[in-house]
């Protein structure tokens, strides 16, 4: 594709055009410029961009079309498509797109996830459902339940597989699979290319198109990264300083473990600075009104853990700050491809104490890249040690990947669960730089605290001969 690449050239319905006309884009991102023509054409795809390279545009645009020009008999709770994410912020973001770009077809589309109510979930399944947005835990809840058939799924997707494996979700992948019709579309979207991925599309993917916008783990080149050199015990008067000196006023801060989210918002409340803090163990509810808050202004910082971050998606947020660098070194890549999304320009802080140095030379062998260090401002006085808060839990040693399943929905053992929001308060739309649908990823409960270990590829998927996506 070439960068006169436009929407208009690809050949969408016309409904789906003016909507995209509406949203105010013209010029497709280089991810949905090569990826929206390969799922025109009805093949597999592997996909993989950078996070908030538009991804989410690249395959709702195309299914849209799909479906609404391809006519097929629809019964109530008998979805035509899937998309499969791994937390329910991402599911929100992703169901949102759905109804944004397709406001002018007569599909339908819902969003099933954890951590809430599943009444009104059943209740909906009882009516037509052209897309189904899910996460895998509630959706095998409702399998068990046989409120809803699959049998009827054209295109399935996976998006954010990467995450998916990191969060255990492959024994769920593998059951939902195995109801599917054997003939279908399958649509592999990433925003890491690891070998871990690779393995689970050749088990998945049927003679698939490649799409790579970037080297594999690249971060935004738009994103000014540096670090400054604290001892953890300092971190907590260190930030509230900087976004006192700064001005920051609106801030997204990555945290380790969910008490630690908590005790720095509330540190930060207590400094005067409006903070919010949302993971795993908060309500479905708590979460959505934290991050409206934090979207329309009224909180300044929003304090999060990994998997509870991935689902935010906010035009031209300026400041992301690592309060922790995480164990796993592409949730780096994750963390701070939430500023500087869709070509805008953006800023990753990272505060580094002198036992996480071993993740610092990860993060930026991965990167291929140093984080540039920064001497700390001389207006900042570290506190005395009697004004220290010693609450402080010891950091989590690093586990296995593949172990207990994180961020599951609720009503499997009633743990708050998958990767999707209640929905989201506001659209947030991509910047109008370039004219770009972002629809980039986020994240949910539970935290990813744990160290990478290979994954034999047998566990993945077993594909026999003639057996197309099992």
């Amino acid at each position: 594709m070439t960068t006169e690449t436009t929407f208009a050239s690809l050949g969408l319905a016309e409904p789906i055009m003016r909507a995209i006309a509406d949203a105010g884009y013209t010029t497709p991102t280089p991810i949905q410029a090569q990826a929206i023509p390969q799922v025109l054409e009805g093949g597999d795809l592997l996909a993989a961009a950078q996070t908030g390279t538009g991804k989410t545009a690249g395959f709702t645009l195309p299914i849209l079309h799909h479906l609404s020009t391809q006519a097929a008999q629809s019964k109530p709770g008998r979805p035509r498509c899937l998309i499969l994410v791994p937390t329910r912020e991402l599911a929100a973001q992703v169901e949102e797109s759905v109804k944004t770009y397709g406001k002018y077809l007569s599909l339908t589309s819902m969003v099933m996830f954890g951590g809430v109510n599943i009444n009104p979930q059943f209740k909906a399944l009882k009516s037509r459902v052209d897309i189904l947005v899910a996460t895998p835990g509630r959706l095998l809840d409702h399998m068990g339940q046989k409120t809803v058939d699959l049998s009827g799924v054209e295109i399935l997707v996976l998006d954010e597989a990467d995450r998916m494996l990191d969060m255990g979700f492959i024994r769920d992948i593998k059951k939902v699979l195995a109801v599917l019709p054997k003939q279908r579309q399958n649509l592999l979207f990433s925003a890491t290319f690891s070998d871990e991925i690779r393995t689970l599309a050749n088990g998945l993917l049927h003679n698939p198109k490649s799409v790579e916008v970037a080297r594999r783990n690249t971060t935004v080149e738009v994103i000014e990264q540096s670090m400054h050199r604290v001892p953890q015990a300092h971190k907590r008067d260190l930030l509230a300083h900087l976004i006192k000196h700064h001005d920051w006023q609106q801030v997204l801060v990555f945290t380790r473990t969910k008490h630690g989210a908590n005790k720095l918002a509330e540190k930060l409340i207590k400094d005067g600075i409006t903070a919010a803090a949302i993971h795993g163990n908060k309500s479905q509810g708590a979460r959505t009104k934290a991050l409206a808050s934090f979207k329309d202004g009224g909180v300044r910082v929003l304090v999060a853990t990994d998997i509870a971050a991935r689902g935010i998606d906010i035009d031209q947020l300026p400041q992301v700050v690592n309060f922790e660098l995480p164990n796993v070194p592409e949730d780096y890549v994750h963390r701070i491809g939430r500023t500087g999304r869709a070509g805008t320009t953006g800023s990753a802080l990272s505060l580094v104490d002198d036992e996480e140095m071993s993740y610092l030379r990860d993060i930026e062998k991965l990167i291929k890249r140093s984080i540039v260090r920064v001497e700390i401002e001389p207006g900042f006085v570290a506190p005395a040690k009697a004004d220290l808060m010693s609450d402080e839990r010891p950091p989590r040693p690093p586990q296995g990947r593949g172990g207990p399943r994180q961020g599951q929905g609720a009503g499997r053992g009633g743990q708050p669960g998958g990767r999707s929001g209640a929905g989201r308060s506001s659209q947030a739309k991509p910047a109008s730089a370039g004219a770009q649908p972002a629809g980039g990823r986020s994240g949910a409960p539970g935290q990813s605290t744990q160290a990478r270990k290979p994954r034999p590829q047998a566990a993945l998927f077993s594909a026999k001969p003639g057996t197309r996506g099992h």
